[in-house]
C-alpha cells in the first residue's frame, strides 16, 4: 500500500498564519498586518502595494536536480535567471519545488511563498537565498504564510525573525550582478 502524499495528507504545520502573528507578537517583532484579497502572482498585487511602504517581495521554493530545496526571496522587480543563479548559489540545476514539498517544509499553498515560512522548517531542509536588494530596504512586506495578507517589518525586525529561529540566509546575491 502507497502512502498518499498530497498536501492535505501532510502534517499541520507548526504555524499556520494566526499562530505566527501571535509568536511574532510575543517576541516583540514590529510589523503592520494588512488583510486583503488573495493575491497569486506579484503582477496581481501591484495596486494594492503601492499604498503600502517598503519593499515587496517575490519567493521563490525550488528544488535542484539532486533534490535540494531552495527559498530565494527577492525584492518583487529584481529579476532571477535560474539558468546563472544555480552557479552561483552551489546548486544544480533547478525548478520549481511541488505543491507537496512546499507544505511539507514551508507550511505553505502555492501563491503563499515566504520567507516567514521558514519558522515551519525547523529542520531547516530548505536552503535559504536573500536578494541583495531585499536585504538593503528599509522595510520588507511578506506574506504571513497566506497569501490573503501582508506583513511590514523594519528589517532589523525581519532580521530579528531570522536569529529567533535560527536561520539566517546562506547567501545575500546581488541578482543584477550575476554573470
Amino acid at each position: 500500500m502507497t502512502e498518499d502524499k498530497t498536501p492535505d495528507a501532510a502534517p499541520e504545520p507548526l504555524f499556520d498564519p494566526a499562530r505566527l502573528l501571535a509568536w511574532m507578537t510575543d517576541q516583540g517583532l514590529a510589523f503592520d498586518n494588512h488583510e486583503h484579497p488573495a493575491v497569486f502572482r506579484v503582477e496581481q498585487g501591484l495596486e494594492l502595494k503601492a499604498s503600502m511602504l517598503g519593499a515587496h517581495t517575490k519567493n521563490l521554493f525550488l528544488k535542484d536536480k539532486k533534490g535540494a530545496l531552495w527559498l530565494i526571496s527577492a525584492r518583487q522587480d529584481t529579476v532571477v535567471d535560474l539558468k546563472r543563479t544555480p552557479k552561483t548559489i552551489g546548486s544544480d540545476r533547478l525548478s520549481f519545488g511541488n505543491e507537496t514539498l512546499l507544505y511539507e517544509t514551508l507550511g505553505v499553498r502555492p501563491g503563499s511563498v515566504t520567507a516567514l515560512g521558514l519558522i515551519n522548517d525547523p529542520d531547516q531542509r530548505v536552503t535559504f537565498i536573500l536578494d541583495k536588494a531585499l536585504w538593503d530596504a528599509d522595510i520588507v512586506n511578506f506574506h504571513p504564510l497566506t497569501n490573503t495578507a501582508t506583513t511590514a517589518m523594519a528589517q532589523s525586525d525581519f532580521r530579528k525573525f531570522l536569529t529567533l529561529i535560527g536561520r539566517e540566509p546562506v547567501m545575500i546575491v546581488d541578482f543584477g550582478a550575476l554573470d
